[in-house]
């Protein structure tokens, strides 16, 4: 439920649409960087004559960088704005992937990585924050719903689409082109800058002796937001820690090819642009308390099925599920996130995304301990317990809210 404890300025006239499809465009992009990497390592390692092991430092190296410059940059996008933030990273990170792709040596190519990462952490907070300041609460879970299908369809292009133009056109083509990509959303962020009042947008209440610290103090004093940072974190260590090894698991228990894993795997996107092109309808049936309880049953319903399924086919239907009851879940909290302090949206949902990534760590970290040493049915049934129970206290928060509220 918002909060009303703050009275915020309407935002100026102008396409909200427009100006959030260039973002979704922009995150689009970052979000294939995230994973693009993952199915070019052997390349990358053949060219500079390394072992994969080695040239997986790209990879580690820029989701560290993406994951902790959230933690800081929030009230930069407080104080300067939000979209102005966002079109200068987009700006910085195109650079720095085209950079990536003309990269002579292994140490040049880490080095731009982590460049491009420290860049594009910057574009999916600040385009939340954004969709918060211009969007009344009331529809804003549907429009960022909307908006995830941006996010879902980078992450498949990034795991599937990178493989597939690398094995055709070597992975140097394939920072190129996301390079490109990103050059086209900076262009469209800074034309709806120049044109688009909506843009200038910086919905939040004017605050005397404000400071970076005091935008963080802000945020944490509040019950309310750390609770929610605190379940983001929950909610993607269970996730992720869990579905890190779903195609492992297949692989090692049913004998399935990787090229199978891959395809099994790319269902979850499917699940999730279920979700994205039925959002609204969604949001009208079931409201936020609905989509929280529902997506933690569903998502407990799904990785239970892992655990016990007796043959592999069964798995994408499963996983599809584990992709729709995600971001049922996901999608509710993320919606709140944005109203959680809005005073300081920016820092707000910059420390919530920072939770996001610091929890996805940690979930694969210990994931990867207990599959080691007791295969992967433990660490689906207790993603299980976790999520259904993350769901269901969710839900129950965002009912008592409500009551409070009337």
């Amino acid at each position: 439920m918002p909060d009303n404890s703050t009275i915020l300025p309407a935002p100026p006239s102008g396409s909200a649409t427009r100006a959030i499809a260039c973002l979704a465009i922009a995150a689009f992009a970052a979000q294939a960087m995230v994973r693009v990497t993952d199915s070019l390592l052997p390349q990358i390692a053949a060219d500079f004559n390394t072992t994969v092991g080695a040239a997986s430092i790209v990879v580690t190296v820029y989701l560290l960088a993406h994951g902790s410059v959230q933690l800081v940059i929030g009230p930069i996008g407080d104080r300067f704005g939000k979209y102005l933030c966002a079109s200068i990273a987009a700006a910085v990170s195109a650079a720095m992937v085209l950079a990536c792709g003309l990269a002579p040596s292994l140490t040049l190519l880490v080095a731009a990585r982590l460049g491009s990462g420290l860049a594009t952490g910057w574009i999916v907070p600040f385009a939340l924050a954004f969709v918060g300041d211009v969007i009344p609460y009331e529809r804003r879970q549907q429009v960022i719903g909307t908006f995830l299908s941006g996010q879902i369809l980078g992450q498949m292009f990034g795991q599937a689409a990178g493989g597939a133009l690398g094995d055709y056109f070597g992975w140097r083509t394939v920072f190129l082109l996301l390079a490109g990509l990103i050059g086209i959303a900076t262009v469209g962020l800074f034309y709806e800058l120049w044109r688009n009042p909506i843009t200038h947008a910086r919905n939040a209440p004017k605050r005397s002796g404000g400071g970076f610290v005091a935008d963080y103090i802000a945020v944490l004093r509040s019950p309310w937001s750390r609770a929610l940072i605190a379940l983001a974190f929950v909610e993607a260590a269970a996730m992720f820690g869990a579905f890190a090894y779903v195609g492992a698991d297949l692989h090692l228990r049913f004998g399935v090819s990787f090229t199978l894993v891959g395809l099994f795997v790319g269902f979850f996107a499917a699940g999730g642009l279920i979700y994205s092109l039925s959002v609204g309808r969604l949001v009208t049936r079931f409201g936020p308390v609905g989509l929280a309880c529902g997506g933690g049953v569903v998502l407990a319903l799904a990785y239970v099925v892992l655990a016990v399924e007796p043959v592999a086919w069964i798995a994408p239907f499963a996983i599809i599920a584990i992709g729709l009851g995600f971001y049922m879940l996901h999608n509710t909290l993320q919606t709140n996130a944005t109203q959680m302090t809005p005073e300081a949206r920016g820092t707000a949902v910059g420390i919530f995304s920072a939770g996001l990534y610091l929890g996805q760590t940690a979930g694969v970290a210990v994931g990867g301990i207990i599959f080691d040493r007791y295969t992967a049915v433990p660490v689906f049934l207790g993603a299980a317990v976790v999520l259904l129970l993350c769901g269901l206290w969710f839900a129950r928060a965002l009912k008592r809210r409500a009551v409070r509220e009337i």
